[in-house]
């Protein structure tokens, strides 16, 4: 189901990390025009041309994106992972482009916390407790971000910490993080598959961070069913178009919702199911009936830095590695050095696959 290059040639992509949807879009037989903070070597394969940019606020991608609207004459846009920082920015890219996806307004109200949790309540969806003040006891909460992605920020409340005024708190509760990937058309949903996902603690301060994902989730059939009803409420609450996955906890046999991610998530890559294309028809108001082929398993993981270490002139990456940074780049302790991912018939294959792959990177790296 490829999209129709007469219709659409070139395709602005922009994330903090665009090599996933740059290698979706050239899949597709389209032309991706790329920016991003990191130009990976993969994302540069991939691109028809690309741009290097500091941060996704709208001072630092207006000269790129003017410069592809002249030079390419591009016309619409995909977004990714990094808006949750500088949301004011799909704005701007909202009145300059056709925004495949989200638009602005979905966006911003998915990512005000005070909104998205009171519609929680009003549509009877469970969630763990929140405060935007200061709990009476510390103990028993986590305190997160107001604006932000992959669990940067997230840890346990200490009242004796320094306080950010950009946080609000949430009560920690212990179970299995798990998401549910799936596209919407503004009014209707369809559930591409659902997912287990693990964090890891990269300091105290940041104790929750994103690391990985597996197209398994060991969900019960009922809670499929509620997973399901929850999502047929929130598509037309939030209006929610394309591919955006919601994240949740499984705890003594109770669900409860953290959040959603209203933009293609990480786990779009675990399956192969043409879903760029469906993410640009269901934006525009067409959700395709697609029977799903889904073989096997697929598990991605992101390797983080043990501490500061430059990649040398000359490394070979496996071919199971993506997110490649440039031969010299030098990588900060705690950052992303690469991502890695595995597939196999059954989770437990591809488990130990990534932990296998995790430490062959780390001991060539470090």
């Amino acid at each position: 189901m490829a999209v129709d290059p007469v219709i659409l040639e070139y395709i602005l992509i922009i994330a903090s990390s665009a090599r996933m949807l740059t290698q979706a879009a050239r899949a597709e037989g389209l032309k991706p025009l790329v920016i991003d903070r990191f130009a990976d070597q993969d994302t540069q394969a991939c691109a028809e041309a690309y741009r290097r940019v500091d941060s996704l606020s709208r001072a630092d991608i207006t000269a790129a994106v003017e410069y592809f609207i002249e030079r390419y004459g591009v016309a619409h846009v995909v977004y990714g992972s990094g808006f949750e920082y500088c949301p004011d920015s799909l704005g701007y890219l909202e009145d300059r482009l056709e925004i495949l996806g989200n638009g602005a307004d979905a966006f911003t109200k998915i990512q005000h916390k005070q909104t998205f949790f009171s519609c929680l309540n009003e549509l009877n969806i469970s969630c763990p407790s929140v405060s935007f003040t200061a709990p009476a006891s510390e103990k028993g909460w986590l305190i997160k971000p107001l604006q932000g992605a992959g669990g940067i920020g997230i840890h346990r409340w200490h009242a004796e910490g320094e306080l950010s005024a950009a946080v609000y708190w949430q009560r920690y509760i212990e179970g299995e993080s798990s998401s549910v990937l799936f596209l919407a058309d503004g009014r209707n949903m369809q559930i591409i598959g659902f997912n287990r996902q693990w964090t890891v603690a990269l300091d105290d301060g940041q104790a929750f961070v994103f690391s990985g994902i597996i197209s398994d989730s060991r969900l019960p059939d009922e809670h499929k069913v509620l997973v399901a009803d929850w999502l047929e409420k929130l598509v037309p609450a939030f209006a929610l178009k394309g591919l955006n996955s919601l994240d949740f906890i499984q705890a003594e046999g109770l669900c409860h919702v953290l959040e959603i991610n209203a933009r293609p998530p990480a786990s779009m890559q675990l399956y192969d199911q043409d879903l760029l294309a469906r993410h640009v028809r269901a934006s525009q108001g067409e959700l395709i009936d697609y029977p799903a082929v889904q073989t096997g398993c697929a598990g991605y993981q992101i390797v983080y830095a043990l501490a500061d270490l430059r990649i040398p002139k000359v490394f070979e990456w496996p071919s199971w590695c993506m997110d490649l940074p440039e031969s010299g780049a030098l990588i900060g302790a705690k950052q992303p050095i690469c991502s890695i991912i595995a597939h196999a018939e059954k989770s437990q294959q591809v488990l130990e696959a990534l932990s296998i792959r995790h430490q062959i990177i780390v001991n060539k790296l470090h």
